[in-house]
């Protein structure tokens, strides 16, 4: 089990502001119910299906928990119709649906971001998606859009000519990872004729060879409203709503007969050879097994891929085998984690079941623990799989994986817009919004027998495809350094900023101002231990979300043992004086509850979920391993083996090392801020480490939890009380006093060269701020201008959209509890670093020298206060900002009172943040990747 975002391709833009739009129930059908079964209707009770004249599929469904919508477009249409020498033509034109329409020829990002609304799109095998979370009063103004774009898109030859390079820049990104790498040859070997055998994204190849004709013809044949469906979710009132659809989607007209999209939608399957009848499949009948393909390419960690074909969604097989994955890969009890990892072969398993329209497949993936060989893997995987063929499963694993998957589909169904993305995706390649109704009733009577029928019927050898990478050793290549005067920025000018009174005309109108209503604020109280704790009572559904923080960060390792904090929190589930491990992950699995730790600079992260009717058995395991960790050796050892794995990888990403290298630029050694874990040091800690880093910094009174949730607040501090009454702390906790960096003094250019890298990452910044500094709302206004989203933003209308040099660039403040870095980060093409570099710093340069325009500041108020309210429509959201609020030592208030303190900025703080903060010519530049993007000194 695992979230399945492979399947997605697109404008997923979550790098700084962490809108993470699916749960990952998205490739099955559903990823199901809990420990007391949830009646499926919760997820379909009250929608309301409408098919209009011209043939679109509306659903509806009135969600009043809190003052949102989300609009969601689904097109039936994927890499899936896509014939050969057009593979990537579906996401090319995701992309340029956000170019503008004949009468709103403009960025759609910038009206999107001007209503307030979190939006995204995704293109997948099956279908392609657009979606858009808003206020409640903007859901008129956001279907009024998509329905625009669904007829009048532009796509002409300059739209298409800047998001082509746009696309190939995401594609090239894509590259710098073996995974992805190895996944595209492991795919085009076992469909060879199929187009789920192509990227999803497309090939560089065959994007720079589209037409405007091609992709115009491509927009004609399958963006029309017979093959699409509407799915509206939130706090609407349905006829007044469906009114408004029939307004403005009723008047599009059918560009094509149905029978011609349908022809279309089957060519591939066509081609599908009936040697491929998968319910035939049986290990019985000998045939030869295909050699492993292997890659050995520079990269990192050593990876094995295996692939099974499968039936499409609606066999009636697919409960079995969604029951079976959970069996092998769901959790730290699953069998594969246990014969792989616990045994130190792998340092990750992974696995999911890709149930689509046409017939898909099972995918298993594997890393490398250091020094296992991948034959040694597949060997005990092929083992794995055989035992599950041979031997009935026991009723203790069919009832964990059944409540695994049932739980996680309630509790990836928290907030509207996973709502309306589960419809849409049932409605699309189920074909029927309701077949989760069905599909849950069905796992429910799954039996023994019929996993392991399943397991025989599809995990057959003789059709396996199987992959290996093989990483090459890095070449030596020696990375340069050098520190530039920023001269070949001088002759760049930018264009002017684009006016947002001027994008104003294109904006359709909010009904009427709303009242977003008074957010509940949360109860505090301090246990007599000192242990904080943050209570906020939300009977809408039936889950639980749990954060937590304790002040036992990275910021307290040092350089000398670099890496502990995390190895403290990841070994924390490895057993307590009464519980070991596996013990542990069954108490948790069992109910489908998760309970999650790590450490980040400033703290410890306690993280957890489960139906309200587990939350005693979370907080009971929570105190458990905060009280009582024990450290077994063993087990320190395995997780030492899988930070050497992670920190390889880290090392051979662009962004991972990039981010390194920065943030080691800018803090002295000294600085906790400088530390980052090395080999040297994670093999250099010892359990008595671990242990002393655990005595000294798990404390009650260095501990902060926040409960959202199904609970009486009355029960709760009983339970809290019970579980956490005996830990306590003598003497007082570590302080840590950390020094003030300054800016750099000069510009500094750094260059690290990464082997076998298509594609750069840029870091551009220095030290910033703190949450508490009187500057950080004047700050979110001043990025937001800048670059707080990709498509509405200065540097993303400049550099992304109108030079088409990066798929994505950002800005951000990393402002915690002490100052951290300012910083812009990109991503290139090598030979476009240079100007993509050049461009954002004379965008700066125009920042610092001429403001911003009263317009752009009023927009950009509006459009942080207008999305705040989304993010109070998640619990697990809601739960996370409390907690941080708290950690940063804000008011309890604050959760409500944000939107007040961001119209309260005035021009004056915005400019007196440019003149403190924006410093062209003291930036840190690195840059990472492939080793041409710098030019000689003097060229």
């Amino acid at each position: 089990m695992k979230l399945r975002l492979y399947m997605l391709i697109g404008f997923l833009f979550s790098l700084l502001l962490s809108i993470v739009p699916f749960s990952g129930n998205f490739t099955n059908a559903a990823t199901p119910t809990a420990v007391t079964p949830v009646s499926a209707l919760s997820f379909t009770q009250g929608v309301q299906k409408k098919v209009l004249d011209n043939g679109l599929t509306v659903l509806t469904k009135e969600v009043h928990t809190a003052p949102v919508v989300s609009v969601q477009v689904w097109y039936k249409v994927g890499s899936r119709n896509e014939v050969k020498g057009e593979n990537g033509i579906s996401h090319q034109l995701e992309h340029l649906m956000f170019k503008g329409t004949t009468d709103r020829p403009v960025q759609f990002g910038r009206l999107f971001s001007a209503l307030g609304s979190q939006f995204n799109a995704f293109t997948s095998y099956d279908e392609t998606a657009y979606f858009g979370t808003v206020q409640r009063d903007k859901l008129e103004a956001l279907l009024t859009l998509e329905a625009d774009r669904m007829e009048n898109s532009l796509v002409g030859p300059e739209q298409l000519t800047s998001e082509k390079r746009v696309v190939i820049s995401e594609l090239q990104g894509y590259e710098n990872s073996p995974g992805y790498r190895l996944n595209r040859e492991v795919m085009r070997d076992a469909f060879p004729t199929r187009a789920y055998g192509l990227p999803v994204g497309g090939t560089k190849a065959d994007v720079e060879k589209f037409t405007v004709e091609q992709v115009r013809n491509y927009y004609q044949t399958y963006y029309s409203p017979e093959n699409a469906t509407l799915v509206i979710t939130g706090d609407f009132a349905t006829e007044p709503v469906l009114k408004v659809v029939k307004e403005t989607f009723g008047k599009l007209s059918q560009r094509v007969k149905e029978d011609k999209v349908l022809d279309e939608a089957r060519k591939a399957l066509d081609n599908f050879s009936a040697s491929s009848s998968l319910a035939d499949a049986s290990p019985a009948t000998p045939v030869a097994k295909k050699a492993p393909i292997v890659l050995k390419q520079p990269g990192s960690a050593a990876l094995l891929q295996a692939i099974y074909p499968l039936p499409d969604i609606k066999h009636p097989d697919v409960p079995a085998i969604d029951v079976m994955d959970a069996i092998l890969t769901g959790g730290r009890s699953s069998r594969l984690y246990q014969a792989l990892v616990e045994s130190g072969l792998a340092s990750s398993v992974s696995g999911g079941a890709a149930e689509l329209i046409e017939p898909g497949w099972y995918e298993i993936n594997a890393t490398a623990a250091p020094g296992q060989e991948l034959g040694k893997i597949a060997q005990v995987l092929q083992e794995s799989l055989a035992k599950l063929q041979q031997q009935p499963i026991t009723t203790e694993e069919l009832n964990r994986a059944k409540t695994q998957l049932q739980a996680s589909l309630v509790l990836g169904n928290q907030d509207i817009t996973s709502q309306a993305s589960q419809l849409g995706y049932n409605q699309t390649v189920a074909g029927d919004y309701r077949f989760i109704e069905k599909y849950l009733a069905a796992i429910a009577k799954v039996t023994p027998a019929q996993v392991q029928q399943a397991a025989k019927t599809y995990l057959n050898p003789a059709k396996q495809t199987i992959g290996f990478f093989e990483p090459t050793q890095p070449d030596g290549k020696p990375g340069t350094s050098s520190a530039g005067s920023g001269r070949t920025v001088e002759n760049f000018s930018p264009g002017k900023p684009v006016d947002p009174a001027e994008l104003a005309k294109y904006l359709p109108p909010a009904t009427s101002a709303t009242d977003s209503g008074k957010q509940s604020l949360p109860e505090e109280f301090t246990l007599n231990n000192g242990l904080r704790v943050l209570l906020l009572s939300d009977r809408n559904l039936p889950t639980i979300n749990l954060s937590g923080q304790i002040d036992a960060g990275t910021e307290f390792d040092g350089n000398q043992k670099a890496g502990l904090a995390n190895l403290t929190a990841n070994n924390l589930m490895n057993g307590t004086q009464t519980k070991n491990a596996l013990t542990l992950a069954k108490t948790l699995e069992d109910r489908g509850a998760d309970l999650n730790f790590g450490a980040s600079r400033e703290g410890a992260s306690i993280s957890g979920q489960g139906l309200s009717a587990n939350l005693p058995i979370l907080i009971q395991t929570l105190a458990d391993v905060l009280e009582n960790a024990t450290f077994p050796a063993d087990q320190l050892e395995l997780s030492r083996q899988r930070a050497l794995t992670s920190l390889k990888v880290q090392l051979d990403d662009p962004r991972g090392l990039g981010r390194q290298v920065f943030q080691q630029a800018i803090y002295p050694e000294n600085h906790p801020f400088h530390s980052f874990p090395t080999f040297e040091s994670l093999k250099s800690i010892t359990r008595d480490d671990l242990l002393g880093f655990y005595q000294t910094h798990y404390r009650p009174d260095n501990t902060t939890i926040a409960l959202v949730g199904d609970f009486d607040p009355v029960k709760v501090k009983a339970l809290l009380n019970q579980a956490f009454g005996k830990w306590q702390a003598t003497g007082k906790p570590p302080v840590l006093k950390i020094s003030t960096v300054p800016f750099p003094q000069t510009l500094t250019r750094l260059n690290k060269v990464i082997p076998g890298k298509a594609e750069a990452v840029t870091y551009i910044g220095y030290n910033g701020i703190s949450r508490k500094d009187p500057h950080f709302y004047a700050a979110l206004v001043l990025n937001q201008i800048l670059g707080g989203d990709t498509l509405s933003s200065r540097l993303g209308t400049e550099v992304r959209d109108r030079q088409g040099l990066t798929y994505g660039i950002y800005s951000g403040f990393a402002a915690g509890i002490n100052p951290g870095p300012f910083l812009i980060q990109m991503q290139t093409a090598p030979g476009d670093t240079q100007k993509a570099i050049a461009s954002t710093v004379a965008l700066l340069k125009q920042l610092r020298e001429q403001g911003v325009t009263e317009a752009e500041f009023n927009a950009a108020k509006r459009s942080i206060t207008n999305s705040y309210p989304v993010d109070l429509a998640n619990p697990s959201d809601v739960s996370s900002i409390i907690l941080d609020n708290a950690v940063l030592g804000l008011s309890r208030s604050e959760i409500r009172d944000f939107p007040q303190r961001i119209q309260a900025v005035t021009m004056a703080q915005v400019q007196k943040t440019i003149e403190d903060f924006i410093k062209p010519e003291n930036l840190v530049i690195v840059t990472t990747g492939p080793g041409d993007t710098v030019p000689k000194v003097g060229s």
